[in-house]
């Protein structure tokens, strides 16, 4: 008999399996508080449950961390983890320590990509499958676990694409949001522009942030970068966008990856501000990460100082983000799951 894996089900779920055992539904919240809260995965310590129930709890669930292959720190204090998932496969998480004293972790929600964008390395080998909820989640527990922390922040920008794999990712973040009690104005989403599923998650009208991949400000080059923009074009993205921005007063964010000689001219800048005045949103300009197998480069300091200028002279909010963990293959586009 195949036994259940305890992490990613929520209070109702874990509430139909105690009643399975003939349990009183109350102990699904003890067993929740001692994995979330406590963050044990031994049955055995969960000592405010009958021995017999953990012996019964054995026998018939799982609670297993991932199992780490790996981890590389950077000089900046990032730590890559390399983790492998029950059936074999691999993922990647990033640990981001703050000066402030956040403790941001980015998670993955696929082994792999199906979107194909042309910069990314997590797309290089398509996509193998969809996380589950208790996988996505499972990153969070196991990292706070090894390094004895409480992850204060999160962000779904690891390997894939958080609303290819919608449902999953939902259940995760209101699971990190619940029994992991992180607030939801601490969890942030990304997408290179599913607009069927930001509608969707519009709908939602959740206080969680919304990132978009967006790196170019026009159909003919976006259709080269992102292949995705072919089926959803940039006018439909953006009155996605507007969408959840009346949904939710929330802001978007809009990741813009600076390319040497692609995306950071001038006009560039121009039709950027043109596409997003007067609305409610925030461009982070993030110098591109070189990957091995991809042919594209950071622009010079003074070519995104200038796109910066431009943005700010026509009232787009802006910074250039701070690069982490490029020195180890761990920042931006970077994450392919690989052992080394």
């Amino acid at each position: 008999m195949d036994k259940v894996n305890l992490i990613g089900l929520n209070k109702e779920e874990l509430e139909n399996e105690m009643k399975k055992l003939e349990q009183p539904s109350f102990r699904a919240q003890q067993i929740l508080n001692w994995i979330y809260d406590k963050n044990k995965f031994d049955f055995a310590e969960m000592t405010n449950l009958g021995k017999n129930l953990r012996r019964e709890l054995k026998q018939h669930f799982d609670l297993d961390p991932l199992t780490k292959l790996g981890a590389q720190e950077s000089e900046d204090g990032t730590i890559k983890y390399l983790f492998e998932l029950s059936d074999g496969e691999k993922i990647e998480v990033v640990y981001m320590p703050s000066e402030k004293g956040r403790k941001t972790l980015c998670i993955s929600t696929q082994v792999g990509c199906a979107m194909g964008c042309s910069f990314c390395a997590t797309g290089l080998h398509g996509l193998t499958r969809n996380l589950r909820a208790g996988e996505i989640v499972n990153q969070i527990l196991t990292v706070e676990n090894l390094r004895d922390i409480e992850i204060t922040n999160v962000v779904l920008m690891g390997m894939g694409e958080p609303l290819d794999n919608y449902e999953a990712s939902l259940k995760a973040i209101s699971l990190i949001n619940g029994p992991l009690n992180i607030g939801m104005r601490k969890i942030t989403i990304s997408t290179c522009g599913l607009v069927p599923q930001i509608k969707k998650l519009a709908d939602e009208e959740l206080q969680l942030t919304l990132a978009v991949s967006l790196h170019a400000p026009n159909n003919q080059l976006r259709n080269k970068l992102i292949p995705v923009n072919q089926k959803y074009p940039i006018e439909e993205l953006i009155d996605a966008c507007q969408y959840y921005i009346e949904k939710t007063n929330r802001r978007v964010t809009f990741e813009y990856a600076l390319m040497d000689g692609v995306n950071d001219k001038l006009k560039h800048a121009q039709q950027l501000a043109d596409l997003l005045a007067a609305k409610l949103v925030h461009v982070n300009l993030i110098p591109i990460n070189q990957v091995q197998e991809l042919n594209y480069s950071q622009p010079q300091q003074d070519i995104i100082a200038e796109f910066e200028t431009e943005l700010q002279k026509r009232n787009i909010p802006v910074t250039v983000r701070k690069e982490r963990g490029a020195d180890i293959d761990a920042a931006c586009g970077q994450l392919q799951g690989k052992e080394e």
